[in-house]
């Protein structure tokens, strides 16, 4: 049978209206005409409108709303939803404005409107840098650095080492061969040492230390070679905020220091650990003795005698005196905290000075140790007016 190949019809184009084609010519004209460096081409919609590729206009456009661009002197202070010194909680946008970076503490989420909003991701501070918002936490974990002198509690004894609780995210570790053996004997650490391992320290014990060493896991190793650090007695402990929560301990000159207390209350050592812990104890001259006194006795054997009487775990006789001053030691520190104020020497100095003054004129007098409530914000008062 023979096959017909017929030819194709002819495309026909449907019929326009003329008065809808002429107003789409005198559109592109004065488009023309108003953009004179926009290229030819484009892609045409529906309606006849022609979108130009550098205009780069929406589709609303056709609707006949106008497209309104952010002006760039806006002011950028309204347009946080979070007003400045505010505590935010977990979840809290901040703002949404894109002129605003995200700092520490923040991270970007999606808003309503498909906008990136800038969230906070934990309790704090909102703080602004220049551009930049960050937020400062109201109590942070310690991040320990080398040369650090810190105040920890054992909290689990090991066959080599000690794990030592210093507020940080990690327990550091102090190991058996970074402490100073009874006598001063230097030499290598034996099996009989590590059974021996509790009489030098034991759970619960106060040491104070420095930071040898980081892991890159962010653990330290801490050693007490030195006559200043070892266990802790005669005192009291407290914790506050360390470095990185606030105020709080900060790093200064000197972490540790004795101090001439009044009211015989005799001289008092205070350490401030950069974590964030403190000791204030009564200080205790090393006791040397009697057969050790008739020998020629110099820096070696000074370290070899009171090394052997560091690693005791019996307190000395306190004077109520000097528990007197150590307790309004602890109310100045305490106060300092509450109030917004660093914690270092000269701040801790001034403010003993202060509270002394202000017991002398108390109904208690020199008895009066108390610090908290309206007696602690006038002692900041009379603190950062001094500075001032």
């Amino acid at each position: 049978m023979p096959i017909t190949i017929l030819p194709p019809k002819a495309f026909r184009e449907p019929p326009r209206n003329l008065h809808h084609d002429s107003d789409d010519v005198m559109s592109d004209a004065s488009s023309d005409s108003e953009d004179s460096d926009s290229q030819p081409g484009g892609v045409s919609l529906d309606s006849g409108e022609t979108i130009h590729p550098r205009k780069r206009r929406s589709a609303a456009t056709t609707s006949g709303s106008t497209f309104t661009k952010r002006p760039k002197t806006a002011n950028i202070t309204s347009s946080i939803s979070v007003p400045r010194s505010a505590i935010v909680t977990p979840g809290e946008r901040i703002t949404t404005d894109p002129q605003w970076m995200r700092g520490h503490g923040t991270y970007l989420s999606s808003a309503t409107l498909g906008e990136q909003a800038i969230t906070s991701s934990l309790a704090g501070i909102v703080t602004r840098t220049n551009k930049l918002l960050s937020v400062r936490p109201l109590r942070a974990r310690y991040t320990p650095e080398v040369g650090d002198l810190v105040v920890g509690r054992i909290v689990e004894v090991q066959a080599k080492r000690w794990r030592v609780d210093v507020g940080s995210t990690q327990l550091a570790a102090l190991p058996l061969s970074a402490i100073n053996l009874p006598g001063g004997i230097l030499r290598k650490r034996t099996e009989t040492d590590e059974l021996q391992i509790r009489t030098f320290f034991a759970e619960g014990d106060l040491v104070v230390a420095e930071v040898q060493q980081l892991f890159q896991d962010g653990g330290a190793v801490l050693h007490t070679r030195s006559l200043k650090y070892g266990k802790l007695r005669n005192g009291v402990f407290m914790a506050v905020s360390g470095t990185g929560g606030g105020s709080g301990v900060v790093r200064s000159r000197r972490q540790v220091w004795t101090l001439e207390s009044a009211n015989n209350g005799g001289p008092i050592d205070v350490i401030l650990g950069v974590n964030g812990y403190v000791w204030i104890s009564k200080h205790v001259d090393p006791v040397i003795p009697e057969e050790a006194k008739n020998q020629q006795t110099g820096i070696t054997n000074l370290e070899e005698v009171v090394s052997a009487t560091m690693y005791s775990s019996q307190n000395d006789r306190i004077e109520p005196e000097t528990m007197r001053e150590i307790a309004r030691i602890r109310g100045v520190v305490t106060a300092l905290v509450e109030n917004g104020l660093r914690v270092d020497e000269d701040m801790v100095t001034k403010g003993y000075n202060e509270a002394v003054e202000m017991a002398l004129v108390s109904e208690g007098g020199p008895e009066d140790v108390y610090l908290g409530g309206e007696r602690g914000e006038q002692l900041a008062a009379a603190l950062t007016g001094r500075l001032a």
